[in-house]
């Protein structure tokens, strides 16, 4: 009875350890989500502001234990777990696959992911390094909301549907879509009816509905893939004047601004 009863307390604990690890809290969590953090420095090299035109960054999304970034081309991502003593981990997940003038830093980003296994965060910098003693491999500063960069109107020129090219899905008319970022809501046009709804923002977590629209008859599938993949999206990135609407780790959605 004796033994059944330590078998059984035995699998209890570890079930409460298992739990513990794949659900960390503490402030840490909440500070490194909500936020995106720019890539300064990798492996000892500094990173410059843009790469192929693109800021280079990290951002975790505590909720669903998912991170995206970009090393200045293509979007990376999966999922991450953290521990106790600043312990993290990388799964990655699928990425895009784009061939971009320079890959030196997105090449180094992803090495990064399988490296690393602790971070630290003082004042707005983290770093993230192999070994608690070990030398920062990488060091981010966080940046400032972009909900602010979203007000306006924006032009849709890029939509993730490998079966039909993009120009032949909008031929007539591209979709736009306009914020009213204080008032938390959107309205345009998905290349034949209007629409409507609100809008959820947080840090760079982004999320639209119910959204309403009119229901005249459109030919072609361009409106249907259109509120499919806005309805997909969950983060998002602007730089200058271009909109990046990510699923994930998946860039789904690209506009411009008008």
């Amino acid at each position: 009875m004796k033994n059944h009863n330590f078998i059984y307390l035995a699998v209890v604990v570890l079930l409460l350890v298992g739990c513990a690890v794949r659900k960390p809290a503490g402030d840490s969590a909440i500070i490194l989500s909500g936020k995106q953090w720019r890539l300064v420095e990798l492996n000892g090299e500094a990173v410059a502001a843009e790469i192929n035109g693109k800021m280079p960054f990290l951002t975790f999304d505590e909720k669903s234990g998912r991170y995206s970034a970009s090393g200045g081309c293509n979007g990376l991502g999966g999922e991450y777990t953290l521990q106790k003593n600043n312990r993290i981990s990388f799964a990655r997940g699928m990425s895009t696959m784009m061939a971009c003038e320079d890959m030196h830093i997105e090449n180094g980003f992803r090495k990064l992911f399988d490296e690393v296994d602790t971070y630290t965060i003082t004042g707005d910098t983290l770093h993230l390094s192999k070994g608690k003693n070990g030398a920062a491999l990488a060091k981010f500063v966080s940046v400032l909301n972009q909900s602010d960069k979203l007000a306006g109107t924006w032009e849709l020129d890029y939509i993730l549907d490998p079966a039909i090219d993009f120009e032949e899905l909008y031929a007539n008319r591209k979709p736009t879509i306009t914020f009213d970022v204080p008032e938390k809501k959107v309205n345009g046009n998905s290349s034949c009816n209007n629409f409507s709804g609100n809008v959820k923002i947080d840090g760079h977590a982004i999320s639209f509905g119910p959204l309403m629209s009119t229901k005249m008859a459109c030919p072609g599938n361009g409106e249907q893939v259109f509120f499919k993949n806005i309805e997909r999206v969950t983060s998002f990135d602007v730089q200058d004047s271009v909109l990046t609407m990510i699923m994930d780790d998946i860039v789904v959605m690209r506009w411009q601004k008008k």
